[in-house]
């Protein structure tokens, strides 16, 4: 069964199909847009004339001179990064130096006192004890924190109110004294553990860096020949407990 649909007829304009001027007519491309030219030519980005405007917009080369820049451009003068940050190389090297031999130890190097060379011995000695395959980091900078400030309550609670000891510099001479431990530490790697050669080391590391920091704390701090005892003993005690991380 068929079904019929119902098409419009196509209707064409007068005249019956179109011919093909008509076709051609239609399909008649048109122009671009093009801008106007501006009336002024002296404005190239205007134009779209690329050699024009390249040639027109020829700047000068700018002339850096010594003096034309106000900022000032003579890196000369300058100072050190590192002194910028308050690190003073010589400074650590001579400080470090004199903690090498006890017995002439200088004092007056150490009366401005600061961090760096503490944090490097103190991160020194935690490396090889690293190598020793014992992660003390943590351990380490916690005991120095509490030594000095167990250092500073003994000192200015014996010396009253003439105690001219501080915090920071307390903080500075153990971490000074503490490079002893760390050449203890970096023998330690080479020694058996647990024998009589290490128990022996310790010892003598031990009493080099109490000899060390008693001599500084009773020479920069007022009142330190009154009780050079107590703070020999609790300079000791320090040490020593730094020692039995090396050794056990």
């Amino acid at each position: 069964m068929s079904k019929e649909f119902n098409v419009p007829p196509v209707v064409f304009p007068a005249g019956g199909n179109p011919g093909p001027a008509a076709v051609a007519q239609r399909r008649l491309p048109t122009a671009p847009f093009q801008p106007p030219r501006p009336a002024n030519p002296s404005i190239p980005f205007m134009s779209f004339d690329v050699g024009s405007a390249a040639a027109a917009t020829s700047f000068p080369t700018p002339q850096f001179g010594g003096n034309t820049i106000g900022i000032g451009s003579n890196f000369d003068d300058e100072p050190p990064l590192l002194e910028e940050l308050g690190i003073n190389t010589k400074q650590i090297w001579n400080k470090t130096v004199s903690i090498l031999n006890p017995f002439r130890v200088n004092p007056n190097l150490h009366e401005d006192a600061d961090l760096s060379g503490p944090f490097l011995f103190l991160m020194s000695f935690g490396l090889f004890q690293l190598l020793a395959g014992k992660i003390h980091f943590g351990i380490i900078l916690g005991w120095v924190i509490v030594a000095a400030l167990f250092l500073y309550v003994v000192f200015n609670m014996l010396a009253g109110r003439n105690g001219n000891l501080d915090l920071y510099r307390c903080l500075s001479l153990i971490g000074y004294c503490m490079l002893p431990l760390v050449i203890l530490s970096a023998f330690s790697l080479f020694v058996p553990q647990g024998g009589l050669v290490i128990f022996g080391m310790a010892a003598v590391f031990v009493l080099w860096s109490t000899r060390v920091c008693t001599r500084l704390l009773v020479e920069l701090a007022s009142c330190g020949d009154e009780h050079r005892g107590l703070i020999t003993y609790a300079c000791f005690l320090i040490y020593m407990l730094f020692s039995l991380l090396v050794i056990f």
